[in-house]
């Protein structure tokens, strides 16, 4: 009798072991159901986007690329479905991802995928809407950002080159591929995703400084199990040197006339045609006008395309805001750096709005829509609001907060931002770099080019003049005692684009000559202006604000918001030239140069009550921050 209870007590063990094995499993893949679900992912798909014809299929059925690019970094995380959403109701079927190498890892040995910068989150809300995917991870990407996209780091090494097989970079992109591709691997086609299609690096054509590098950026992306249609994308007058064997051509473009579709077809006879980059606004840089495409002629392009059979992808369907310093800049013919708006005069404007190339394009897609489809509804749209004045009560001086700032570092000669020991010796990005020497004499300072990009001098921290790639030599006053001599130089933005990316270094990039003499026995501070350096200001020694403030100086205010936060536009009236800060975010750079003459400051970043201003300001102020409803991107210029 015991041994047949023992048995039937073993008997139960060993049903209740099954049972939570059972459970285990039954629980584990549950879960891997409804995560799958909220990716928007479906089944194991094999019918991909295909190319094998003229025209693109898409699961075995003609399909035409109707896309558009939002960078999900350009636009703050509560508003991603927002935008997408509106993005749909305007007939898109196709998001359009650049992903940037600089802000994923901003530090050699330090990556950044949360947040703001989730990426899966992003591709994972595509899906769920309803959007596929075309994926551009770089390594460079342009996006009109500092460097294209490419990490300040990459240029500590002297010898770097570039977007070519040089060791040194490959090793780099290699490191930085192990860690993006595993995250976007999932999301592809193949694995029951949205990724349709990757793109192989971004314009090379008008690069092309080594045969073998395409090649092997596409190796880098197939062996980590990239399976999905790879192209290249150039603009039309590189089309023909920037494709790689294995990867359709598409091209980049403003107008579409006869050479390019002929070059089109020469290129890749019976192969669906895309244009990956149709441009429908531009960009803006600083001392130039607001460029704007007038409505109809932008409509009429995309109209030309698509009954050509083409596909598009419109480059920016929504623009935003390049937050902090991620501007890039532009060299031919001269150096010019871009404005803070990425407004692009882009169907959808900087806060969200629709635009008369809103509802066109809306129009234009509908008969493109699978028949017996309507198009969403569009979504509704929240009004900004201005707020009340803020004024500026409280004064820190630059020289004051130089304690806060990471420094001091000594050398004999002027070293670069990016060879500076900053950041745990990944150097400085961007911001501003304040070196400091002692003379004996005055004279002629000449800077041989060597300043990158402007440079505010003081003598004993009085302001004597600006040192810029146009004024290269500046009078010192005359003086036998020691005194300091200061160079507060920032950097504007590096080149985004063309042959001279290798020589983006900022900062003091060379000697500075004192009556012919180098100087020498540098004192330097790093000014990135990151947010953990503006929280700490609130332990600096602000003082109330003076009647004749010295500059360049912080200075901080506060404004009320009574209700739930919406967007507003920061006005800077009176104010020169500076950087505005609210709740320790960035909003990028002011200048009474122009175009811009607003800052778009996005509800998410206020909060109901009480709001920190912080404006840093170079040589003079109005001491109010203005807060209105609508924003002032400058005097118009048509594009064409």
């Amino acid at each position: 009798m015991g041994v047949l209870r023992t048995r039937s007590k073993q008997k139960r063990i060993h049903a209740f072991i099954c049972l939570c094995i059972v459970s285990i499993i039954f629980y584990k893949y549950l879960g891997f159901f409804q995560s799958s679900a909220r990716m928007g992912l479906k089944k194991t798909r094999k019918m991909g986007l295909n190319t094998n014809s003229s025209q693109f299929t898409l699961e075995g059925k003609p399909f035409c690329i109707l896309g558009g690019s939002i960078h999900y970094f350009r636009v703050p995380m509560p508003y991603w479905r927002d935008r997408l959403t509106k993005m749909m109701a305007c007939g898109i079927n196709t998001l359009t991802i650049y992903v940037p190498w600089s802000l994923h890892q901003p530090q050699k040995d330090v990556f950044n995928f949360h947040t703001q910068l989730d990426l899966e989150a992003y591709i994972s809300l595509a899906a769920e809407l309803g959007l596929w995917v075309i994926l551009c991870p770089g390594p460079y990407i342009s996006a009109d950002m500092d460097l294209g996209g490419l990490p300040s780091w990459l240029l500590r090494d002297d010898s770097m080159r570039l977007r070519t097989t040089h060791p040194g970079f490959i090793q780099a992109v290699n490191t930085y591929f192990d860690k993006l591709i595993p995250k976007v691997f999932p999301f592809q086609f193949s694995k029951g995703g949205p990724i349709i299609a990757v793109q192989i690096e971004n314009e090379y054509g008008s690069f092309a400084k080594d045969k073998k590098y395409m090649s092997v950026i596409k190796e880098a992306l197939q062996s980590r199990g990239i399976s999905e249609i790879l192209l290249t994308s150039d603009n039309s007058n590189s089309f023909k040197s920037g494709g790689v064997d294995g990867a359709l051509r598409a091209v980049k473009l403003r107008k579409l006339n006869q050479k390019i579709i002929q070059e089109l077809n020469s290129v890749k006879p019976n192969k669906p045609s895309l244009v990956m980059e149709y441009w429908t606004g531009w960009y803006d840089t600083w001392g130039d006008l607001h460029h704007v495409l007038p409505p109809e002629d932008m409509v009429s392009t995309v109209r030309n395309i698509l009954r050509r059979g083409m596909s598009v992808n419109l480059y920016m369907f929504h623009g935003g805001s390049s937050f902090g310093f991620m501007s890039g800049a532009v060299s031919d013919p001269s150096y010019k750096a871009l404005v803070s708006s990425y407004d692009y005069d882009a169907p959808l404007s900087e806060a969200g709005r629709y635009t008369p190339k809103y509802y066109l394009l809306r129009d234009l897609f509908s008969q493109f829509n699978p028949k017996g489809r309507s198009l969403p509804d569009i979504p509704s749209f929240r009004n900004s609001d201005s707020y009340e004045t803020a004024f500026m009560y409280y004064y820190l001086s630059l020289w004051d907060a130089l304690s806060f700032a990471e420094g001091p570092f000594m050398s004999a000669e002027p070293v670069n931002m990016e060879n500076l020991p900053a950041n745990n010796g990944n150097g400085q990005s961007y911001g501003y770099t304040l070196y400091e020497t002692i003379i004996t004499s005055g004279g002629m300072l000449q800077s041989g080019d060597n300043v990158r990009d402007r440079a505010l001098v003081f003598v004993d921290r009085k302001y004597i003049g600006l040192l810029k790639r146009q004024i290269l030599e500046l009078a010192v006053p005359d003086g036998k005692d020691k005194r300091t001599l200061s160079f507060l130089v920032e950097n504007c933005g590096r080149v985004h684009q063309g042959k001279d990316l290798d020589k983006q270094r900022k900062g003091l990039v060379g000697d500075i000559l004192l009556n012919n003499i180098p100087l020498r026995g540098f004192t330097t501070y790093s000014l990135e202006m990151k947010l953990d350096f503006i929280e700490s200001l609130n332990q600096a020694p602000w003082i109330n604000l003076p009647e004749h403030p010295s500059f360049p100086g912080f200075f901080m205010g506060r404004v009320f918001v009574y209700s739930y936060p919406t967007d507003t536009f920061v006005k800077m009236l009176g104010w020169g030239k500076g950087v505005v800060f609210v709740n320790s975010l960035n909003l990028g750079r002011y200048w009474s140069l122009g175009p811009q003459q607003s800052l778009y400051l996005p509800g998410p970043f206020l909060h109901s009550g009480v709001n920190q201003v912080i404006v840093f300001e170079e040589k003079e102020g109005d001491y109010n921050v203005q807060f209105e409803d609508s924003p002032d991107l400058g005097m118009e210029a048509d594009i064409n």
